[in-house]
């Protein structure tokens, strides 16, 4: 039988593990900071409470880390939404079915459009997102989708609904490089709470995604969680084991984190566990310090005064210049956003504040010659 990370996954206890971490004391983290290579524990004591006031040797370590792996580079992507619709109720998001709202695919047509606008910031990487409706935009649509867009950017991304093997193992060839998936959160009861209605309320076909995603063979993985709907140190430390599963099992596939905090939106709740700006430049830092070669996004859900002072300290991947409604480039028209955009500057701006900060701005990943 095929394992899988869902076996590893139900030998952990969540209260335990977060009793574990809130029990770290400060010689715990004086030894994770000292250790030449840092496992799982080590990371469990850069996350808890005890590691606060340890912030700017963790820091330091990790801007010399991430010079060392990364150079003075910043990855830059812009999100493409194409669809608003969605089948899925969820507590957080915008696009919830629940929520009374104007609906809105791209055709193929307005999809040009897009790309037209996105083309003329000078971006070769792009982020494909839509709603989770499998009536209107399931795998049929992607296909359409990765074809008219591939002709013009050098990095496909997507982050649409989960799907099985055999259905990504067909978008590979037409061009699909990288698929963001998000568990939301580990905890199964609160999962369970905020996805009541929906394919995406299957927290074990979820949480198995990144492995169908490995062995159909892509080339990048991204992981996270949304921070604020349960205790975020917890939810990490799964996330991290999560990663460090992957990298082992599926050793040829790069892999990605992205801080996703909870934003207003239509319908949204407040967060469960508000996330201070410190303990968002903790987590990074921890990562860093756990994985030298993870690469680690933030995106403009964050505020500009935070990401400017953020980039040197672990982050090599960043949006700029998003509009989280489809049609938003090419268009005024405004049709409902999933979230609310905090940092707001344009491309153009970021890549200006980048190369004042002595980093230059990427646009593109890589070359898909490079996959032959």
């Amino acid at each position: 039988m095929q394992t899988s990370f869902k076996d590893i996954f139900d030998q952990y206890d969540w209260d335990t593990v977060k009793a574990d971490i809130y029990s770290k004391t400060a010689q715990d983290v004086e030894r994770a900071l000292g250790a030449a290579k840092r496992g799982l524990e080590d990371f469990k004591a850069l996350l808890s409470p005890a590691a606060m006031p340890y912030l700017e040797q963790m820091a330091q370590l990790s801007h010399r880390l991430t010079l060392q792996r990364f150079g003075n580079t910043m990855q830059l992507y812009i999100p493409l939404y194409l669809s608003n619709e969605c089948q899925n109720i969820c507590t957080y998001c915008g696009f919830s079915l629940d929520n009374k709202i104007h609906r809105k695919t791209l055709h193929e047509a307005e999809i040009l459009q897009e790309v037209k606008a996105i083309k003329a910031m000078g971006y070769e990487h792009v982020l494909l997102v839509t709603g989770e409706a499998w009536q209107t935009v399931g795998p049929d649509y992607f296909k359409t989708a990765l074809q008219l867009v591939r002709p013009h950017f050098s990095h496909i991304s997507m982050e649409v609904q989960p799907m099985d093997e055999e259905e990504y193992a067909e978008l590979i060839p037409l061009g699909l490089q990288s698929v963001l998936v998000y568990q939301e959160t580990y905890h199964r009861a609160d999962y369970k709470l905020h996805h009541p209605k929906g394919r995406k309320s299957n927290f074990d076909y979820r949480l198995e995604t990144p492995d169908r995603l490995g062995r159909a063979g892509i080339h990048k993985i991204g992981l996270g969680v949304l921070i604020g709907l349960e205790d975020w140190r917890t939810d990490s430390f799964f996330t991290a084991l999560h990663l460090q599963y992957l990298e082992k099992t599926y050793w040829q596939t790069r892999y990605s984190i992205s801080f996703p905090r909870l934003r207003p939106c239509s319908g949204g709740l407040p967060p469960k566990m508000e996330m201070k700006d410190r303990e968002l430049v903790q987590l990074i830092c921890a990562y860093r310090l756990l994985d030298a070669d993870v690469e680690l996004s933030l995106s403009t859900r964050e505020s500009a005064h935070f990401r400017n002072h953020v980039i040197k300290l672990g982050i090599t991947t960043m949006s700029a210049g998003s509009k989280t409604n489809p049609g938003g480039y090419a268009s005024d028209l405004q049709s409902l956003e999933q979230f609310e955009i905090s940092d707001e500057r344009s491309a153009n701006t970021i890549a200006g504040m980048l190369r004042q900060q002595g980093y230059e701005p990427v646009w593109k990943d890589w070359d898909r010659s490079f996959s032959c």
